[in-house]
């Protein structure tokens, strides 16, 4: 059985930092169920020893491989548009007043223009020497 060493792969790519990057991103790809480029991979293979033949088969698309890569660093999780209130599970009426002044500060918080926000922020910290 042939061995595919890290050398056999680093003429496809610029160093072995950047190899690992991408084979890491490639078998993210093969998890995922992207089709092999290499078709003498073995059933038995382990994903990372795949991702490794296929970057030293140069059969692979190294540029497309490392964009993918990039893009996957430069995604930010989407927040959902989930309207809720803060609300204590508590039956305790001050812990219910609590939240309910701290729901009514977001509110107003987020109403505010930025400048006036800032400004309310720097009169309402306390400096290092008060505390």
């Amino acid at each position: 059985m042939a061995r595919t060493t890290n050398t056999d792969a680093l003429p496809h790519v610029s160093s072995r930092y950047e190899l690992g990057m991408l084979a890491t991103q490639r078998v993210r790809d093969l998890n995922g169920g992207a089709e092999l480029v290499i078709t003498d991979a073995l059933r038995n293979d382990k994903p990372t020893v795949t991702a490794l033949r296929e970057i030293a088969s140069g059969n692979l698309d190294i540029d497309a491989l490392r964009h993918t890569f990039i893009q996957s660093y430069k995604q930010t999780p989407k927040a959902d548009a989930v309207e809720g209130t803060i609300e204590s599970k508590s039956e305790d009426p001050l812990l219910k007043e609590l939240d309910a002044e701290l729901e009514n500060a977001i509110i107003e918080a987020d109403e505010m223009p930025a400048a006036e926000l800032e400004e309310v922020i720097e009169t309402s910290t306390p400096d290092a020497g008060e505390e």
